[in-house]
């Protein structure tokens, strides 16, 4: 009985050996090629990696080379010159360019660089608002009014990360065409805004002050108003 069992367990065994090798045939190239797959994939995204911090060390080395140079236009001509490795990076070298192209003086050519980062949608949009609002502070008396208080009330309104900046520059707008209640209902606004920094808040005060205005604090712990001949003085000095 013995030896029969023996028998009958040998058969089976050798069964199950010849079905394993026929689906070894039949299907091994499966599992070969998801090792290769595996393995592939890994070696891919190991030079995918190297490749993105390679590209990064370049730009970086690209950057500290355009910022050594000497000379306000060939800093400029060599950051212009910068592929940039992302949309953020291509941000940063737009505003370090147009840094240095209005330092050399040619505000033009600083505009047109901070105008083409303000109108790139692959760019995050605090960076295209901060270029805008760049732009627009940069153009200074030289467009004409209606075109910067069209740009600076579309930074104004509420969500807008440079919101109260751009309502600080429409009330220096409204200084320039002689409106001192529109600047005073400004700063105003500035004053009782719960996101109003101490420096932004400072500035309203001064100027509220200047303007001849009641600085009205609110709700808010009241800050010493500045004296408007002292600041006169020490800007005259």
């Amino acid at each position: 009985m013995s030896n029969t069992d023996s028998f009958i367990d040998e058969v089976n065994e050798e069964v199950r050996r010849d079905r394993f090798y026929l689906m070894l045939k039949r299907y091994g190239w499966v599992a070969i090629l998801a090792v290769i797959l595996l393995v592939g994939g890994a070696a891919w995204n190991e030079y995918q990696k190297a490749q993105a911090r390679a590209k990064a060390e370049a730009f970086g080395d690209a950057m500290f080379a355009a910022l050594s140079i000497e000379d306000t236009g060939g800093r400029a001509a060599a950051l212009e010159a910068i592929e940039p490795v992302s949309p953020q990076s291509g941000a940063l070298v737009g505003f370090l360019t147009a840094a240095q192209q209005a330092e050399a003086g040619d505000k033009v050519a600083a505009i047109d660089t901070l105008s083409a980062v303000a109108v790139n949608s692959d760019i995050p949009a605090i960076y295209r608002e901060i270029a805008q609002f760049k732009s627009v502070t940069l153009q200074g008396t030289e467009t004409p009014v209606g075109e910067r208080r069209l740009a600076l009330e579309a930074l104004a309104q509420p969500g807008n990360s440079l919101r109260l900046l751009a309502i600080e520059q429409l009330a220096l707008i409204d200084i320039e065409e002689n409106n001192a209640q529109a600047a005073i209902d400004r700063y105003q606004s500035i004053l009782l805004d719960a996101e109003v920094t101490t420096d932004l808040q400072q500035r309203a005060l001064q100027v509220i002050v200047a303007l001849g205005g009641e600085p009205d604090m609110g709700t808010a712990a009241p800050l010493a108003q500045p004296d408007v001949s002292d600041t006169a003085g020490s800007e005259s000095n």
